[in-house]
């Protein structure tokens, strides 16, 4: 590790690796029902990114499920930018979300935006998401330490590594070990993308916590054409899992259309994804008899 990063990170010490000593720290593994994030498998999370009508989130439930995807994402509040853009269908839509559990199975992932919906929204959903313009709302992660769900934090889009792992620790200071981080790219100075994806933070906050981390390629490009390239990019460079977004129709989408895959295009990138999916688990099953035999990478 490098020695900067322990003097970094050091200081949140319930979910960084706190110093070279210990780099050998059983990493966390996040269950979510019959799933494990963080264990060896990859993990996708795929629908649309607001719950707009029950037909629209089954039919993509049922789409993402044969795709390969186990965790079905969908938001119920969405925190938009604009006061006159859809805000979500609110209980409706967690309700909906339900529905479409019980049809497919798959787990749901739903974001929280305030400390006061946190119990309700823990009745639906199998995940609690934390979205970027939530991630120093302290008060909502404090809540979230007593939730009793799984949270995934995704990152600031103008926030460093450090205080990425700083909102991490508030949620387990709080009571809550059970987080997944997510790297969903940051503001810069480039426009020709909705955000830039930060590549080398997958395996910066591999090397310094024991967290799961998971790439969101849809809100990082914010062009739907790009969306499996950084997928591939995030396999690569180690990442436990995926969250994408998927329409039936992302042209007629009432939010994040020109980032939302299609059916078909879903389809596709899970098929391509796997030679180096493959790649990623004989690299990983190698590197548990090295560490089971006593050796090293």
């Amino acid at each position: 590790m490098n020695p900067k990063w322990n003097g970094q990170f050091s200081c949140f010490d319930l979910v960084a690796i706190s110093s070279e000593k210990n780099t050998c720290r059983t990493r966390t593994v996040v269950k979510v029902r019959d799933l494990e994030v963080g264990g060896n498998d990859f993990v996708v999370m795929a629908g649309p990114c607001a719950v707009e009508s029950e037909s629209q989130l089954l039919r993509t439930a049922e789409a993402v499920a044969q795709a390969g995807a186990s965790i079905l994402r969908g938001g119920a509040y969405k925190p938009r930018s604009s006061p006159y853009a859809f805000q979500g269908l609110g209980v409706e839509g967690l309700k909906i979300l339900r529905k479409a559990r019980e049809a497919t199975g798959l787990a749901i992932v739903t974001e929280v935006m305030s400390e006061e919906d946190v119990a309700l929204i823990a009745e639906y959903a199998d995940i609690m998401q934390v979205g970027t313009r939530s991630m120093e709302n302290f008060a909502l992660l404090e809540a979230l330490g007593g939730c009793g769900r799984p949270v995934l934090l995704k990152r600031g889009m103008t926030a460093t590594l450090e205080e990425l792992l700083r909102s991490a620790q508030i949620i387990a200071v709080a009571g809550n070990p059970e987080i997944i981080l997510c790297e969903r790219g940051i503001r810069t100075f480039e426009t020709a993308t909705r955000n830039t994806l930060d590549i080398a933070a997958v395996p910066v906050l591999k090397a310094v916590s024991h967290l799961p981390v998971i790439v969101d390629p849809s809100h990082a490009a914010g062009v739907r054409s790009l969306v499996p390239a950084l997928s591939r990019a995030a396999v690569v460079v180690g990442a436990d899992g995926l969250i994408v977004e998927v329409h039936p129709t992302p042209e007629q989408a009432l939010s994040d259309g020109n980032q939302s895959l299609d059916f078909a295009e879903f389809r596709d990138m899970m098929d391509d994804l796997q030679p180096y999916l493959n790649l990623q688990q004989g690299r990983r099953q190698l590197r548990s008899q090295l560490l089971m035999s006593g050796g090293g990478d």
